[in-house]
């Protein structure tokens, strides 16, 4: 993942929160806001209450390489806000990995 392709804009960041629609499963809640960028845009939550820095920065790694494991599944013109639920702390990468994909299909749907 490139850093061009992360939002850094704090105002941006929530504005997504806010007016952004969202799914949600057991592992992640991901906000999807239409934007006028050909190239999807990533923002990564990772809350305290995961653990310390070290298990947060674990997680977000995770979820960063299962982003660029699946962009083409991300739509253009859109920019996407994943949080991590606490769940996510103890689950094996495999598990991650294919509750995205589920995530995923249903914003299709």
């Amino acid at each position: 993942m490139k850093k061009k392709d992360i939002v850094k804009d704090n105002r941006y960041f929530n504005q997504i929160i806010k007016e952004g629609k969202s799914l949600k499963n057991e592992h992640y809640i991901i906000y999807i806001m239409k934007s006028n960028l050909e190239n999807p845009k990533f923002g990564f939550a990772v809350g305290k209450k995961i653990g310390n820095a070290v298990t947060r920065n674990k997680v977000k790694r995770r979820i960063k390489n299962i982003v660029t494991a699946n962009i083409q599944s991300f739509t253009a013109y859109n920019d996407y806000i994943i949080i991590a639920k606490k769940s996510c702390k103890d689950e094996k990468y495999d598990k991650l990995l294919t509750s995205m994909e589920k995530l995923l299909e249903k914003k299709v749907n």
